[in-house]
């Protein structure tokens, strides 16, 4: 299959209670390369719902919300996009070309934070860069992009984790050697928790769930596959 093949992308965004995902969501669904946006949130839509073509709400987590969206999607592509990340023509551009491709792979966008945050956030971007580069472990916020059926070997999200779902997941990639790949394009989210948190101790309590997240996962693979 040639990069000029057309297959559908469905972009599934998780809202959560205090989200807005509406200049996220227009951006999406008017873009001729997406093909549908699901917003999957933990509050029934409140007026129009011209922002997306399916809302669907129920039980809050990340996980949970990501699974459910997933579900509905109708096209062979899935592209999970965190409600707060902002995102240039040539980012989607970029994501339905690398799902035209047709490979079987995990996809993942550069990281950079607007200017909402501290300047030092510059540092968490990155460490994220770095980490996925090296390491193959892109966070959530990096609008992970894979085929359905990706997904589905994968059992989807963990629904389990009160966060740290996207880590686990791509550790369980990784062990499945299912290949991670740069998408060549870059996503914007915003810093703002590192503002009303504190930068040092936002950073520091990200790392530390993340080595224990990423500990656990490797731990109940083993497990599972003694």
């Amino acid at each position: 299959m040639t990069a000029d093949s057309t297959i559908g992308l469905s972009a599934v965004i998780p809202l959560g209670p205090g989200d807005r995902a509406d200049e996220l969501a227009r951006s999406l669904k008017l873009h001729p390369r997406i093909g549908e946006v699901i917003v999957s949130a933990a509050m029934p839509a409140s007026g129009t719902l011209e922002i997306c073509d399916r809302w669907i709400h129920g039980s809050a987590g990340r996980g949970v919300q990501l699974n459910r969206g997933a579900a509905l999607a109708r096209h062979s592509w899935l592209w999970f996009v965190h409600a707060d990340s902002l995102l240039t023509s040539a980012t989607v551009h970029a994501a339905a070309e690398f799902a035209a491709a047709g490979n079987a792979v995990i996809g993942y966008c550069r990281l950079r934070f607007s200017n909402d945050g501290p300047r030092l956030a510059r540092l968490n971007a990155l460490g994220a860069n770095l980490r996925s580069w090296l390491l193959r472990q892109p966070y959530g916020d990096q609008g992970l992009c894979m085929p359905v059926e990706v997904f589905d070997s994968l059992g989807g999200f963990r629904e389990d984790l009160p966060r740290g779902e996207d880590l686990d997941f791509v550790v369980r990639a990784l062990a499945a050697d299912i290949p991670i790949r740069p998408v060549g394009a870059t996503i914007t989210t915003s810093a703002r928790r590192y503002r009303e948190q504190g930068w040092l101790r936002t950073t520091l309590r990200h790392q530390v769930t993340a080595a224990r997240l990423i500990r656990n996962a490797r731990r109940s693979i083993r497990s599972d596959h003694p």
